[in-house]
C-alpha cells in the first residue's frame, strides 16, 4: 500500500472526522503534526494526546523508536535523577519487563546483574532493541497514536507558512497535513530547514562564544588515538605514493577555529556470543581489505586494542560502540549527510553499513589481526533474533548531530560547566561534552592521527531552557524543535542523549499545548505556567533534584 493509501486508511480509524479522502489527494487536518517517530517524536505524540489534542505522527525513518529501538541500548545520561516524566516512565516500562522472569532466555537475571545490571534502580538503562520496540508501541496503542510512514516533500512549497506561522506540510506522496503546531523530531532537522529556520552544521569557533572546547579539536584529541606510530603512505615512508584509505589529503585545519565538520557515525550493533543466536558477520558485497590498512598497520605497529566497545545488554546481547583510533565510526564518511537529499543519505547509510561489516569481517578472519583479537570477534555475531526484517543489521544510523537549531537561545559549554544558568529550564543535561572524532589526517610527525574527540565532564545537570527549542518568532512562531535544538557544537555533544531528547519532547508539546490554547506564539509562552505544568508532570527542573 502506498504512503498516500496508508495515511488514509489509518487516520481514518483513530482520527475520526480530521480527515476528507479526495480522490487524488489528502488533507490531513490535526491540532498537532510531530515530524519523526523518534522517541522524541514518540513522547512528543503521546503527550499531545494526553492533553487532549488530535496528533499524527510522520515517521520520517520507516522505522519507529530512533536509536532506542535501533540497537542504542546502553542508555548515555549522565546523572539518571535527572530524567522525570515521560522519558523515566518509558525506562520504568523496561525494568518491569526484565522484572518478569520470563523475559531472562539466555542467561538469569543475577548473571546479569554481575555484568552491570541495576536492581536496585526503579527503571531498566541497558535493554535489547526488540524489547525497547514493543515497550513504544505498547505506549503508541494505549495512546491510540499509529506512527504513519511520511517524509517530507523538501522541495519548493514543501512547507507553506502565513507569515511567521507554519500553516501545513506536504509528504513526498503529496499529502497535505495541516496543523496549528509543528514539532521536528528528527534527528537532521529537515523540517525547520524546511520552514525557514536559522540552523548551524559543524562546529562554531572557540572565538565565537568564548568556548575552549568547539572547533577543531588536535590538543583536547586524546581519546581513541593511535598510541604507537603508523605510517600514512600507500607504500610506506613514500608520500608520492599517495594516502591510505580515509586520511585526508589536508591538515586539520587552525585549532579551535570553525568547520562545516561533522563527529563521525556509526551503527549501534546488537552483538551475541550465545551460539544458537549467533549469525556470522556478513562479509559485504566489494570488500576490499586495503580499506582497513590504518587497522592493520596498527595492529603490526604494536596495538593489542579490540576496537570495539561491546557493552552488555540483557541475554548475553550487546550494544556495540566505537572504541580506539580505528573502530566502528567511520570518520569522515557523513560530512554530507545533515543536509543531503534523501538519496545521497541513502547511499551514505549503505556506504557506512559496508565499511561496518567489513571491518568486522575483517577483525574475525584477516590473518595480519592479532590471534586474540580474531578469537573474540569469531565469538560473536549479529543477534539472530533482533532486526529480522534488516537482515539483522540495525536499521538505523547513529546520527549523533545534525542540523542544530539557531533559536531564542545557545546553550554553550559555560551553561554545560554551570557558569551560566538559565531562567526557563525544561529539562536537564547531565552527559559529558562528548564528540567524536571528525577527520583523520597526517600529523606534523608523518604518522596518522585523529582529530576531534573530546570527552569532558560536566560537574553536575544543569538547566536546558524552553528558549533553546524555539526558533527565532520572526521565523516560525508554531515550531518547538526538541531534538536539533539551538546549541554550540560541543555544548550539544552534552544534550544529544535519548533520555533528555525524550524530556525535552514532552516540555516542548507541554509548552506548545499552552500556547495553542491562549491562540499565541509558542516564543510568548508564559514560563511560569510552563514550569508550573512540568513540574506536576514529574519533570526535573532544578538540581539538586527536590526529594521524592
Amino acid at each position: 500500500m502506498n504512503e498516500l493509501l496508508r495515511l488514509l486508511v489509518v487516520l481514518c480509524a483513530i482520527l475520526p472526522g480530521c480527515l476528507r479522502a479526495q480522490a487524488k489527494a489528502a488533507a490531513i487536518t490535526v491540532d498537532v503534526c510531530v515530524y519523526g517517530a523518534t522517541s522524541a517524536g514518540i513522547v512528543a505524540a503521546i503527550t499531545g494526546k494526553q492533553l487532549g489534542l488530535t496528533v499524527v505522527l510522520l515517521d520520517c525513518d520507516d522505522w519507529v523508536g530512533g536509536l532506542s529501538t535501533s540497537g542504542l541500548g546502553a542508555t548515555d545520561v549522565g546523572n539518571k535523577d535527572a530524567i522525570g516524566g515521560l522519558s523515566r516512565s518509558f525506562y520504568r516500562r523496561l525494568r518491569a519487563h526484565y522484572d518478569r522472569p520470563e523475559a531472562w532466555t539466555a542467561e538469569s537475571r543475577s548473571a546479569f546483574a554481575s555484568r552491570g545490571h541495576e536492581p536496585g534502580s526503579d527503571a531498566a538503562w541497558t535493554f535489547e532493541p526488540s524489547v525497547a520496540q514493543a515497550t513504544f508501541a505498547s505506549m503508541l496503542g494505549e495512546a491510540g497514536i499509529e506512527p504513519l510512514r511520511a517524509r517530507l516533500d523538501r522541495g519548493a512549497g514543501g512547507v507553506q507558512k502565513d507569515g511567521a506561522r507554519i500553516v501545513s506540510l506536504r509528504t513526498e506522496a503529496g499529502a497535505i497535513v495541516t496543523a496549528k503546531l509543528f514539532l521536528d523530531c528528527s534527528y537532521e532537522g529537515d523540517l525547520l530547514d524546511s520552514a525557514g529556520c536559522s540552523f548551524r552544521v559543524g562546529r562554531e569557533a572557540n572565538a565565537e562564544f568564548g568556548e575552549t572546547l568547539d572547533g577543531v579539536q588536535t590538543r583536547n584529541a586524546t581519546h581513541h588515538q593511535f598510541t604507537v606510530a603508523v605510517d600514512p603512505y600507500v607504500v610506506k615512508g613514500d608520500p608520492k605514493s599517495g594516502l591510505l584509505p580515509g586520511i585526508a589529503a589536508e591538515g586539520p585545519g587552525v585549532e579551535g577555529a570553525a568547520d562545516k565538520l561533522m563527529q563521525a557515525y556509526c551503527y549501534r550493533l546488537c552483538a551475541t556470543d550465545v551460539a544458537a543466536n549467533r549469525v556470522p558477520w556478513p562479509k559485504p558485497d566489494g570488500y576490499d581489505v586495503r580499506e582497513y590498512e590504518v587497522l592493520l598497520r596498527y595492529f603490526e605497529a604494536g596495538s593489542t586494542l579490540a576496537p570495539w566497545h561491546p557493552v552488555g545488554m540483557p541475554n548475553r546481547k550487546t550494544d556495540s560502540n566505537n572504541n580506539g583510533a580505528f573502530s566502528t565510526d567511520w570518520i569522515g564518511g557523513n560530512h554530507a549527510w545533515p543536509t543531503a537529499d534523501y538519496a545521497t543519505r541513502a547511499r551514505l547509510a549503505v556506504a557506512h553499513r559496508r565499511y561496518q561489516q567489513g571491518l568486522l569481517w575483517t577483525l574475525a578472519n584477516e590473518p595480519r589481526v592479532p590471534a586474540k583479537i580474531r578469537a573474540e570477534f569469531q565469538r560473536y555475531g549479529l543477534a539472530r533474533d533482533e532486526f529480522q526484517a534488516h537482515g539483522n543489521w540495525p536499521p538505523l544510523l547513529y546520527v549523533r548531530e545534525g542540523r542544530r537549531l539557531v533559536g531564542e537561545c545557545v546553550v554553550t559549554e559555560h551553561h554545560c560547566m554551570g557558569k551560566e544558568i538559565v531562567p526557563d529550564p525544561v529539562g536537564m543535561g547531565a552527559y559529558a561534552m562528548d564528540s567524536h572524532n571528525v577527520q583523520r589526517y597526517v600529523g606534523p610527525d608523518g604518522t596518522v592521527r585523529n582529530e576531534g574527540d573530546v570527552q569532558v565532564k560536566v560537574p553536575a545537570p544543569y538547566g536546558i531552557p524552553l528558549r533553546a527549542l524555539l526558533p527565532k518568532r520572526n521565523q516560525a512562531s508554531n515550531l518547538l524543535v526538541p531534538v536539533c535544538c539551538s546549541s554550540t557544537h560541543i555544548a550539544y555533544g552534552s544534550i544529544r542523549m535519548e533520555p533528555v531528547f525524550m524530556v525535552l519532547a514532552e516540555s516542548a508539546m507541554r509548552a506548545g499545548a499552552l500556547a495553542l490554547a491562549r491562540g499565541i506564539a509558542v516564543q510568548d509562552v508564559p514560563y511560569a505556567e510552563v514550569r508550573e505544568r512540568l513540574l506536576a508532570a514529574g519533570q526535573v527542573l532544578q538540581w539538586p533534584a527536590p526529594k521524592k
